[in-house]
């Protein structure tokens, strides 16, 4: 109703879990890495709470797509079962045969144990992922518990994942089920989002519903939908969905406190905010419909003004320091034409028009773009096989098809992307500037700062960039994988603080050291929001650089 007046495509701020508007806070980030860690724990219990709303599923969806294709899944969404049915429901989902009339726990428990020794023999993993945990009965807990009892002599058979609300967690303390408890692995409570998480959260929404201007809720009314939905997604929702109606009604561009507060009256009853009005000078019903038919003519006659202030340029965002601790670098070299230092304010946004010119009059060439990104590493690229004279100089390249820009922001280094340009033509740029809602790029000799929606419109999801091998590093092969040298490893991950308290216990006697150093490698990576796989890739060796201080080139830091 409301999405034509404030320049947008669709409803922003629908609850319904459309997987384009997927955000993932630096919270949900660390509960998928814990589920992640938890899936290659060899057994055991996975546990995921939150309060309603919280974001809980959208962990889960996202877990599910990283679950790779040798395991197989059981999801049960329906957990208020008995014992019995809850164990046909898990035969069922993994497609296991059951003896006709079958219905005693040994009928149901056997068939399915002797489907995770095949799928065991066969290379396989199993997880079993119960949502909605909080309903499930102490006897079915029970049962799920001896569930994990199901084992060969190296290791459990079924992982279970509890993904549930708080209650989950006062369940599982009870002294009767103190036996399940420890068997947990891994848990994780997903806390609400802070204030910047919030605000970041809104204008993802926004952008993805089409938003090219400044956003229709100033910095006041921001601060209020924080404060009266608590941080919790869905309230979020629920609470800016109805405030923008409330400003369409009243034909305002922008929505701000004052019409939060009375769209929290409406939304939940109360403003949620004891400080906020009493009750009898809250709204009492839904805005008339008089009031919007209104507002659609008068929005008709003040359409002018406000196309005007709906382009307006966003203001510069403020700068969000990461969740995980970063050791200070030595000040490394900027891309050339673009260094830290010569930048005294952030570059004004450019429109699409003057875009697409700026590519297309400064395009470069693949091996132009990496003698480019050498400069800023002090590299001297002449060769057409850039790595290959990189790697001469002993520093790697790094290449993905597909990378996140939330990656991107944890590598921090500047890199070669592929934009296409008016004419849908690849051309080669540098990313060397990224936000929480712009990019900065250089094509030739000119550099231009886009809203990261405008980035998303051209970019190919590619991303190429260098890695500086540490000293000590040496190329071995392990299962057709680079692997660093263990005693090298070992030496840099000490410097951590989160990985020094991981240790290997008295029997494990045989590849002592490469047992400890995958087990701190693993502590590591969720402590950066890597996957968890234990493994010392390229991508983990670049957030080790980066943690240890080695010398490299960071992206442009964002300005206040």
């Amino acid at each position: 109703m409301y999405a034509t007046f404030f320049g947008l495509t669709q409803d922003p701020f629908s609850i319904a879990p459309d997987p384009h508007y997927l955000f993932m806070s630096e919270r949900h980030r660390e509960a998928l890495a814990h589920l992640l860690y938890g899936l290659k724990g060899g057994g055991g219990f996975v546990l995921l709470s939150g309060e309603i709303g919280t974001g809980k599923t959208t962990v889960c969806r996202c877990f599910l797509e990283q679950i790779p294709a040798d395991c197989n899944v059981a999801y049960i969404f329906n957990p208020k079962l008995t014992t019995s049915e809850l164990l046909h429901s898990i035969c069922d989902e993994f497609h296991v045969a059951l003896p006709p009339g079958a219905t005693t726990a040994k009928e149901l428990i056997d068939p399915l144990n002797g489907f995770l020794l095949a799928t065991h023999a066969a290379g396989q993993n199993n997880v079993l992922i119960i949502d909605e945990a909080q309903n499930l009965s102490a006897d079915v807990l029970e049962q799920l518990r001896l569930l994990t009892n199901l084992e060969t002599n190296a290791r459990k058979l079924l992982q279970i994942v509890l993904i549930g609300q708080p209650e989950l967690r006062r369940m599982l303390a009870r002294p009767e089920l103190e036996q399940l408890e420890q068997r947990v692995i891994a848990r994780f409570h997903l806390d609400a989002l802070s204030f910047e998480e919030t605000r970041h959260y809104i204008a993802h929404r926004l952008a993805v519903a089409g938003l090219k201007g400044a956003s229709p809720f100033d910095a006041r009314a921001l601060a209020r939908v924080h404060k009266l939905s608590r941080g919790i997604p869905r309230r979020i929702n629920l609470l800016c969905g109805r405030a923008l109606l409330g400003a369409y009604a009243g034909g305002m561009a922008q929505v701000n406190r004052r019409t939060v507060d009375k769209a929290a009256a409406e939304v939940f009853g109360t403003t949620a905010d004891r400080a906020g009005p009493p009750t009898s000078q809250r709204w009492r019903g839904a805005w008339p419909l008089t009031a919007i038919a209104a507002a659609s003519l008068a929005g008709l006659l003040v359409g002018a003004a406000l196309l005007a202030v709906l382009t307006r340029p966003a203001q510069a965002p403020v700068r969000v320091s990461a969740t995980a601790p970063r050791v200070a670098a030595p000040t490394a070299v900027q891309p050339a034409k673009a260094k830290a230092s010569e930048v005294s304010g952030p570059t004004p946004l450019v429109t699409r028009a003057a875009f697409d010119s700026n590519i297309a009059a400064n395009a470069l060439s693949t091996n132009q773009a990496w003698q480019e990104l050498g400069k800023a590493w002090g590299l001297s690229i002449d060769d057409a096989n850039a790595c290959q004279a990189a790697l001469q100089q002993g520093v790697y390249c790094f290449a993905s098809a597909q990378t996140s820009l939330s990656l991107i922001r944890e590598l921090d280094r500047p890199g070669i992307i592929t934009l296409l340009d008016g004419q849908r033509r690849p051309v080669a740029a540098l990313l060397i500037g990224l936000t929480s809602q712009t990019a900065t790029l250089q094509t030739g000799t000119t550099t231009q700062r886009v809203p990261l929606t405008m980035l998303a419109d051209a970019w190919r999801g590619d991303y190429s960039t260098f890695w500086r091998a540490p000293t000590g590093y040496s190329e071995k092969t392990l299962n057709g994988r680079l692997k660093p040298d263990t005693d090298w490893l070992l030496a840099q991950l000490a410097k951590q603080p989160e990985a020094t308290g991981v240790t290997i216990s008295a029997g494990e006697t045989a590849f002592t050291a490469e047992v400890l150093a995958s087990r701190q490698i693993r502590v590591f990576q969720l402590a950066h929001g890597l996957n968890p796989d234990g493994r010392a890739g390229r991508i983990t060796l670049m957030q080790l650089n980066r943690a240890t201080g080695v010398a490299e080139p960071h992206l442009l830091p964002e300005k206040p």
